[in-house]
């Protein structure tokens, strides 16, 4: 005889919530820990001071929801409570959820109010902390919190509280006697209450002091003066939250260590046109020089049928020579070859060339070293290298290449006597919404420049309604010769050219046509 034991439906999953700090702003300062629980997420609840480059540039996982819930001021806001409701809701439906929250959950964040919640929920949870900006954003303006001789404690104050108040959470006059270097959090609006509040509490008005805006940010800015003086400097530099207010000698450090915006780009906007896939490597170096980068693609790359490509690479064994003309060439023959069930493996016994070096390391990446690098990152270039080798006379070549490239490469191999085949990896499309993103950046007038990596980015520019007119004073800085007929072919002055096909070169173009 059996007996039931109950239920027999599966049980529920059980839900998880990371309340994860995200950093003051600077992607670079996310832990490893949230960035791994970010590509593990289903889902993704985020504040309004995230930098949605953690969002969108590849540390959330594909397909996770992602849920706005900032806090902004002058708009609607998500009521916290809501807040807490959503992340109660998705734990219960069994998602794995990561709260991300600016800066540090339980720094002035609401962190610890969304655990209780969920304490009283019964969800699961664990704490993830972050770098908090009170010591982010006065590093990256040069000032230590606590420094030898100078301060030896820090005292970490909300600026939201107002002096004026009748009943006070925040002991001003307290604060005022106990030296050490103070940092006011979000405090831009009740700055001058507050600095009439240690000033009648005692504190000297010589006082050093400073606001940085936008800590760790492209876009910081930061405003020094004294106690008496710093109202004034902020309201005069016209300052927004979010900022950081630092009271005490310290901030007199940062006339010697200041750093982050004596960077060659720092301060400056550009305008990155590239394919996405291949845009964060430029963003990347463009950011690390000081830039506030936007990426606005002008195209994408869309792979051809693969049916050709998968032909060839099956028939490897009758080539001598296997040419890529670009590093998604690479990409796509290669996704292509392991579908298939190959591998590198496939490549011995024949040579290989690359067009650039990037197209090399791309190579590399996948166990097949280039046999030959042109020193000009062209198919002429690459052309150039090959015609002279005894080996590339009478060989089979193999050319894998973007749809509508010129026909120098296969012409001057042949005439050597060459067979080429020519296969056709993938084309470039026009990606209309990045182009229209970069004419607006354009049409507000503040940038300072634009790049174009290609003949078609500036083509496909042009064909979403930019023109040598949107860009104004922006300055145009291009990659190589072709990328640069092109842009004047079509009205563009060229203030600057990559030396050679290369991020590495570009970024110096950048920073020379910048100076």
């Amino acid at each position: 005889m059996h007996v039931s034991s109950g239920d027999s439906s599966p049980p529920k999953p059980t839900g998880f919530v990371s309340l994860v700090g995200a950093g003051p702003g600077d992607p670079g300062l996310l832990t490893m820990k949230a960035h791994a629980l970010l590509g593990a997420a289903d889902a993704v609840v985020y504040d309004a001071l995230v930098n949605p480059r953690i969002l969108h540039d590849g540390g959330v996982r594909a397909g996770a929801e992602l849920h706005d819930v900032g806090k902004r001021g002058g708009s609607r806001s998500t009521p916290q409570d809501e807040i807490t409701a959503l992340l109660v809701r998705l734990a219960r439906e069994g998602k794995r959820v990561v709260r991300l929250k600016g800066g540090d959950p339980f720094v002035f964040g609401r962190g610890s109010e969304e655990a209780q919640a969920l304490a009283a929920a019964g969800v699961t949870f664990e704490i993830v902390p972050g770098v908090t900006a009170g010591v982010a954003a006065p590093a990256y303006a040069g000032i230590p919190v606590t420094h030898r001789g100078l301060a030896s404690a820090v005292t970490f104050v909300t600026g939201h509280e107002d002096p004026a108040k009748s009943e006070s959470d925040v002991d001003w006059a307290s604060l005022a006697r106990a030296g050490g270097t103070l940092v006011l959090y979000m405090g831009v609006k009740r700055l001058p209450g507050i600095v009439a509040a240690l000033s009648k509490a005692g504190l000297s008005g010589d006082t050093p002091a400073a606001v940085v805006e936008w800590g760790t940010w492209p876009r910081q800015r930061t405003v020094c003066a004294t106690l008496a003086g710093i109202v004034d400097a902020a309201r005069d530099a016209k300052v927004t939250a979010p900022s950081i207010t630092i009271v005490g000698q310290v901030a007199r450090l940062r006339d010697e260590i200041a750093w982050f915006d004596r960077r060659p780009l720092s301060g400056r906007r550009i305008i990155v046109t590239r394919a996405r896939a291949q845009a964060s490597d430029l963003a990347a170096r463009l950011t690390e020089l000081g830039a506030d980068v936007i990426e606005a693609p002008a195209i994408m790359i869309e792979a051809a049928n693969p049916a050709p490509i998968r032909a060839a690479l099956e028939r490897l064994a009758e080539y001598q020579w296997v040419l890529f003309t670009s590093q998604n060439a690479v990409e796509i023959a290669w996704d292509i070859l392991r579908a298939a069930g190959g591998d590198a493996r496939r490549f011995a016994g024949v040579r290989v060339g690359a067009v650039g070096q990037a197209t090399a390391r791309a190579l590399l990446a996948r166990g097949i070293a280039a046999d030959v690098i042109p020193a000009r990152s062209t198919a002429e270039g690459l052309a150039d290298a090959l015609r002279d080798r005894p080996d590339v006379r009478g060989a089979r070549v193999l050319f894998v290449k973007a749809e509508g490239a010129g026909d120098t490469l296969p012409d001057t191999l042949g005439r050597v006597g060459a067979a080429v085949d020519q296969v056709v990896a993938y084309r470039t499309v026009a990606d209309a919404s990045g182009a229209r993103a970069a004419r607006e950046a354009l049409e507000a007038g503040s940038v300072d420049a634009i790049t174009f990596t290609s003949a078609s980015t500036v083509r496909f520019f042009v064909d979403a309604g930019g023109s040598a007119d949107v860009v104004g004073e922006a300055r145009v800085i291009t990659m190589g010769p072709v990328t640069s007929a092109a842009a004047r072919s079509l009205g563009f002055a060229v203030h600057a050219e990559a030396a050679t096909a290369t991020i590495d070169a570009l970024v110096d173009a950048v920073v020379v046509g910048l100076r």
